[in-house]
């Protein structure tokens, strides 16, 4: 009897374990992007784009042509941005008919994130998540790009993006993965067991066949809190729902209590292969 039950235990333990790795929110998914009630036409325009949401400024002939995108992003065209402490120079689409992933990645972000070029629809400065006590009581963490009291047109303290920021496989600072025609495929020795440990999700733009940051490769704008795994998903975690923060793509949850959860450092190591457990030869998997 007393083995039965201990067994039971163990099993009531794991299974216990195993949830704490889901997520157990009962928030809408798209969270801060409901934007008071508003829901998807905050964004989207189902007709005449930024006319069709009673935004437009601008007298813009692409409005509403990519992604039926209803927001006026006219004052970004052109505009130069620099960021990754200087290194990386990214000129904005002029037309949202441009075919560069700058376009549905960048300047649809932008057009309501960007606190230099459009001002009058950015966000103001607050977060609208619950943050864990590791981010301090402070609730006026910068959402905008960018919002730093410097001169205008400042990016440099904003992680690298644009066509100029790509991604590449091998060398001392990449994982030992092989890139073609702008896709990545994780499937050296040591990158192909960091999928098995937590997967691969971010989504790189692709330009002139190489794989390049946007907005959206770390950001899935539709799902703030949640990501969902499948079976049959690039990543070797278990199947289910797991949580995530800052519409991340991956499963990013820094409120965890589980000593040694190190997640959020594998959502980063996605490209950082070099920080990675796989390729400095520990064999830590993922805690959450």
């Amino acid at each position: 009897m007393r083995s039965y039950m201990l067994v039971t235990l163990m099993i009531l333990a794991g299974f216990g374990f195993a949830s704490a790795q889901m997520t157990s929110s009962s928030t809408d998914v798209l969270g801060a992007h409901l934007n008071y009630g508003r829901g998807c036409a905050a964004c989207h325009s189902p007709h005449s784009g930024a006319s069709g949401n009673g935004t437009s400024r601008s007298a813009d002939p692409a409005s509403g042509r990519t992604a039926l995108w209803g927001e006026d992003v006219s004052s970004l065209y052109g505009k130069t941005i620099i960021t990754g402490g200087g290194k990386f120079v990214e000129v904005l689409p002029s037309s949202m008919s441009a075919t560069t992933p700058d376009v549905s990645g960048m300047l649809t972000c932008l057009s309501c994130h960007d606190g230099n070029y459009a001002q009058r629809a950015m966000m103001r400065n607050r977060v609208y998540e619950t943050l864990p006590p590791t981010y301090g009581s402070n609730n006026a963490i910068p959402t905008l790009i960018e919002n730093t009291n410097s001169s205008s047109g400042s990016y440099l303290s904003d992680h690298p993006v644009g066509l100029s920021a790509r991604i590449n496989c091998g060398g001392s600072s990449n994982w030992d993965c092989a890139q073609s025609n702008g896709v990545i495929s994780m499937r050296g020795a040591h990158s192909s067991r960091f999928v098995t440990n937590y997967g691969i999700f971010i989504k790189p733009g692709n330009y002139n066949n190489n794989p390049v940051i946007v907005c959206t490769t770390c950001h899935e704008p539709h799902m703030m809190n949640v990501v969902n795994i499948a079976g049959n998903s690039t990543s070797g975690l278990p199947a289910g729902t797991y949580a995530t923060m800052f519409f991340l793509r991956g499963p990013y949850n820094p409120a965890s209590a589980t000593a040694g959860s190190n997640q959020t450092a594998q959502f980063c190591r996605q490209c950082h292969g070099d920080k990675s457990n796989e390729m400095n030869g520990s064999t830590a998997g993922t805690v959450f």
